[in-house]
């Protein structure tokens, strides 16, 4: 079986194209300057292409029997709201377009839990959840969830399509990629931590369970794959103590969001800081959301790592 991986240069793309190595031959999608060092295998066929570019994906998706789409764009910023549109929504409609043109039947979507959308009556978030409109809803979680759209309006013109929703997805603090960014508050010892909630997950578990997903024949299925939601102080004390650095102690209130905010953009400014952050995942990060991962640890039996096991792996070849 020929499968086709967009964004394998990616933290989560280069562990799920590893992943499948043994389930097919495995072809990997990258842009001309693209960094492809986390994905070294010399199994791996690279082919340059560009979701945002109709042509490349045509030349890209020729022969393959099965495409897992994981490129996209994150970012609370509201600079990017036009590019999370490009990248995400019109991104994703070439590839189902693509499929479809070449007759290419099956498509795991790796979506986000963003995407199933957030109200303020609604604290445990399931793969049932209806999409409300909601102001707590970023621009990032209203592309992801009309990329969505696209794959199931694909799946009713014939596409077997199957997607995955990971929450924070945790790598190795070597991998240098944006989702491992949220390390650097810990080890900069920052002192305040939000009040609300984060839910996370081992990238080496999503690989997993996308694979176990396509084992198990789960087309036409959704599922969250979130290891657990716990509130980030703790989070933050896990880290402090596997890192051994001093953990933020001081919560910050409601009151206190604008200061942190304007820190936060002087550190952009500055080059100080590589942590994104915006007024609307402000405040999200003090609200306490909970991503149900019960559907599949029910229906395919599985087993998330503990936050210690993944942070014992997340500092293996730290640069000092």
């Amino acid at each position: 079986m020929k499968i086709l991986v967009t964004g394998a240069s990616g933290l989560l793309g280069s562990y799920i194209a590893d992943k499948f190595l043994n389930l097919g031959e495995i072809y990997a999608l990258k842009r001309v300057k693209s960094d492809t060092t986390l994905l070294q295998d010399k199994r791996i066929n690279w082919i340059e292409g560009d979701i945002n570019d109709y042509q490349s994906l045509e030349a890209a998706f020729e022969g393959m029997d099965m495409v897992i789409h994981v490129a996209g764009l994150v970012s609370y910023l509201d600079k990017d709201k036009k590019a999370l549109m490009e990248v995400n929504l019109v991104g994703t409609t070439n590839v189902v377009n693509v499929m479809l043109q070449k007759n290419i039947k099956k498509l795991i979507h790796i979506s986000s839990v963003a995407a199933l959308g957030r109200t303020p009556d609604a604290f445990t978030v399931t793969e049932n959840q209806k999409w409300t409109e909601s102001p707590l809803n970023s621009s990032y979680a209203i592309s992801k969830y009309l990329a969505e759209l696209e794959v199931w309006r694909a799946a009713q013109e014939g596409l077997d399509v199957m997607v995955v929703y990971p929450s924070l997805v945790l790598g190795k603090i070597s991998d240098n990629r944006t989702s491992t960014k949220i390390y650097d508050y810990v080890l900069k010892e920052n002192s305040y931590y939000p009040s609300g909630i984060i839910n996370y997950v081992d990238v080496r578990d999503v690989a997993e369970a996308v694979a176990q997903c396509f084992i198990k024949d789960s087309w036409g299925k959704r599922y969250i794959i979130n290891a657990d939601a716990i509130s980030y102080k703790q989070f933050f004390e896990e880290l402090g103590k596997a890192f051994g650095k001093k953990a933020p102690n001081k919560p910050i209130c409601n009151g206190m969001l604008k200061i942190v905010l304007i820190g936060s953009w002087l550190g952009r400014l500055f080059g100080l800081s590589k942590i994104p952050l915006s007024p609307q995942s402000a405040k999200l990060a003090q609200l306490k959301f909970k991503m149900s991962n019960e559907k599949i640890k029910k229906e395919l039996d599985f087993n998330f790592r503990t936050l210690s096991e993944t942070l014992s792996w997340a500092k293996e070849n730290q640069s000092e």
